[in-house]
């Protein structure tokens, strides 16, 4: 069916379709073409589809469509299991809303500053995304109104009722007006879904999407974990390395088939786009140069690529990974044709991580982490390919009598041995592309056990929202048992090192004025561009701005993509420091990505080196205040505010004074 409709047939409302368009989807999934006219009609339905079936465009397009520009209260309610896909969900709709101007999204969930959220739905909000812990705060306070809700989208209820949330979101139903419109989507159906379809949804309309795809045995799957290194990098040093002989190269959209290819071409690749802008002769004749070897890498939406059959094709790259695991298979299917052996790769950002399990799920087969090849591979593959020329030059030119005598004369001319000007001509020979290469080489991460594949990703099991809810047995799972007093204090314990020369300090926007936490920069900085927050580095918080050093190497779209995140409310607006202090500000320094955890129960930690006073301590009722002035004139470690907003009262510690042992004067004989 999704081979003949196209999203223009879909009655879309204009400013959504232009949106569609920019992002250059052309056909609709399975899921996307059977859900949106139902949900555009104002029908209920119950969807049972796996992740990356394309189920946010399912829900999200047609929902934009009816959505009322004039009404500021919420009119869209989505909830997601995990903060991760609440804030997937939300830049999702925030791209398809792209053409409406004045749309707001907000994503709620907990672990983010409340007093944040509350300002935001205080101005207003379009469409709310969160984990229903969060969202019953949010109605218990009275600071999320949802009389005027028109709709209501359950994403992955199987999953919230694994992670103990499925009382919660029927307290959340019960708490909406019985008129809303209610989208439920599951890959399963167990027991307890089924009775909350029953009860809330009104004459829904089931959709199953099944996928039976497999992959032949004869094709090599292999993924990369994006990380530190920018994607065209890691391309090209797969390219240089991987013995190709044809490869199709498979991205979302009909604009990054242009613009890679150009990239490519650049660096010296036989490279052509092939989407569905370009005429059918045009495709044909594209096809027919990497049948005929006049071409070597072609980059393919999927609608375009399908129906290829080149028997030369070895290779295929995801370059982006495919939301539907259908259209991965169909893809790989490209290569190890006729019987042949191929090889498939895929790049995986580590937000992506869901999609990849749900392909290996789909498809019964692991898929192999493989390592991105290190600067020495790459410089002994070029090693090889130089010594091969010159064996290959020796056997097929029989007489080199004339530059035998040149270069002879030219040595007894000026004293040179005939090894240093072999090697000055080698010198001029790989000047363009230099035999010995340097790469800012990043670990990748270690591949995951088979007990962990059955588990499915970490983020699906551990990303529960905790603060959504409170733990069941009181304990304090995520932390040491070890007492704080054997591990030693901070400037005693091994801190991570970064070699300068690999990395580029860069200056943010955002600093200690504005509440911004280390862990913040890392979490964003690791999100959008891709980096290992292992591969971060020094981290430095003035007043009104920060420091952060990053892997060299970032191009400039990463860093474009840097410019307009946002931490604390406010865009990073990424730039090369120039080493200006910014006007005397209190710096806190926080080394190579700083503590490990920032929370709210952090208390001031006694250094274990610290000159005891003859003095008696007061331990009146007078507060002490943490302008104090800093011991030896240190920089100061703890913020003048506390994180919660409340008063921190005798910092942050007990009024009985017997209880904080380090700040009694130990008695001397």
């Amino acid at each position: 069916m999704t081979d003949q409709i196209l999203f223009a047939d879909l009655a879309l409302s204009e400013p959504v379709m232009k949106a569609v368009l920019k992002v250059g989807y052309e056909v609709p999934s399975p899921i996307q073409a059977a859900a949106i006219p139902i949900l555009l009609a104002g029908g209920d339905i119950l969807g049972m589809a796996q992740t990356g079936t394309g189920k946010t465009a399912a829900f999200a397009l047609p929902l934009l469509s009816r959505i009322d520009m004039k009404q500021q209260d919420p009119q869209i309610l989505v909830l997601a299991p995990t903060r991760e896909l609440a804030i997937q969900v939300a830049e999702a709709f925030q791209k398809y809303a792209s053409e409406i101007p004045g749309f707001h999204v907000l994503p709620i969930y907990g672990g983010q500053d409340m007093s944040t959220q509350l300002r935001s739905l205080k101005r207003g909000a379009h469409v709310v995304v969160g984990t229903p812990g969060r969202v019953m705060d949010h109605l218990r306070r009275g600071s999320l109104n949802l009389n005027t809700l028109k709709a209501l989208v359950l994403d992955e209820a199987d999953e919230m009722l694994r992670m103990g949330f499925i009382d919660d979101v029927e307290w959340i139903l019960e708490h909406t007006p019985k008129t809303r419109q209610t989208a439920l989507f599951s890959a399963t159906m167990p027991r307890e879904i089924r009775h909350v379809c029953n009860n809330y949804l009104n004459d829904a309309k089931e959709i199953k999407i099944e996928s039976s795809q497999s992959t032949d045995a004869n094709i090599e799957q292999v993924y990369w974990m994006v990380s530190g290194t920018n994607k065209l990098d890691a391309l090209t040093r797969i390219l240089e390395v991987e013995p190709f002989d044809g490869m199709i190269i498979f991205v979302r959209t009909k604009t990054a088939t242009v613009e890679l290819a150009e990239k490519l071409e650049a660096r010296g690749y036989s490279a052509s786009a092939l989407n569905g802008d370009m005429n059918q002769q045009l495709r044909e004749r594209t096809i027919e140069r990497l049948k005929t070897n006049k071409l070597d890498i072609v980059i393919a939406t999927d609608v375009a690529a399908r129906g290829i059959d080149v028997e030369r094709v070895s290779h295929v790259v995801n370059y982006d990974i495919p939301y539907d695991s259908e259209a991965y298979v169909h893809r790989i299917g490209r290569t190890g044709r006729a019987g042949r052996s191929g090889k498939a790769i895929l790049f995986v950002a580590p937000r992506e991580k869901r999609l990849l399990y749900t392909i290996e799920k789909a498809t019964k087969k692991p898929i192999t982490l493989m390592e991105l090849p290190s600067g020495a591979t790459v410089t002994q593959h070029r090693i090889d390919q130089f010594t091969s020329q010159i064996s290959t030059t020796l056997a097929e030119q029989p007489d080199l009598t004339f530059f035998n005598d040149l270069l002879a004369e030219f040595s007894n001319k000026n004293e040179v041995s005939p090894e240093e000007i072999a090697s000055a001509l080698a010198f001029l020979l790989q000047k363009e592309r230099p035999l010995q290469v340097k790469f800012t080489d990043v670990k990748p991460e270690r591949e995951r056990s088979s007990s962990e594949r059955d588990r499915g990703p970490r983020e699906d099991r551990g990303s529960r929202d905790r603060n959504d809810r409170g733990s069941r047995d009181g304990g304090d799972r995520g932390r040491s048992d070890r007492p704080r007093e054997d591990r030693g204090p901070r400037e005693d314990r091994p801190r991570r090192e970064h070699n300068d020369e690999n990395m580029v300090r860069y200056r943010i926007e955002v600093g200690r004025n504005h509440e911004a936490r280390p862990g913040d920069i890392v979490g964003a900085i690791a999100n959008e561009a891709g980096i290992s927050s292992s591969n971060i580095g020094h981290i430095k918080l003035h007043d009104e701005f920060s420091t952060v050093d990053l892997p060299k190497g970032l191009s400039g779209d990463v860093l474009s993509q840097l410019k307009k995140v946002r931490v604390r409310n406010r865009p990073l607006e990424i730039s090369v420091d120039q080493g200006g202090a910014g006007g005397g500000s209190k710096d806190r320094d926080f080394g190579d990505r700083g503590p490990k955890s920032f929370s709210r129960d952090d208390k001031p930690r006694e250094s274990s080196d610290r000159p005891r006073s003859d003095k008696p301590r007061d331990f009146s009722d007078k507060p002490r205040s943490f302008a104090d002035k800093p011991r030896d004139g240190a920089p100061r470690s703890f913020s003048d505010k506390p994180r919660d907003g409340a008063p921190r009262g005798k910092l942050g510690f007990s009024d009985k004074a017997k209880e904080s042992k380090s700040f009694r004067p130990k008695k001397s004989d």
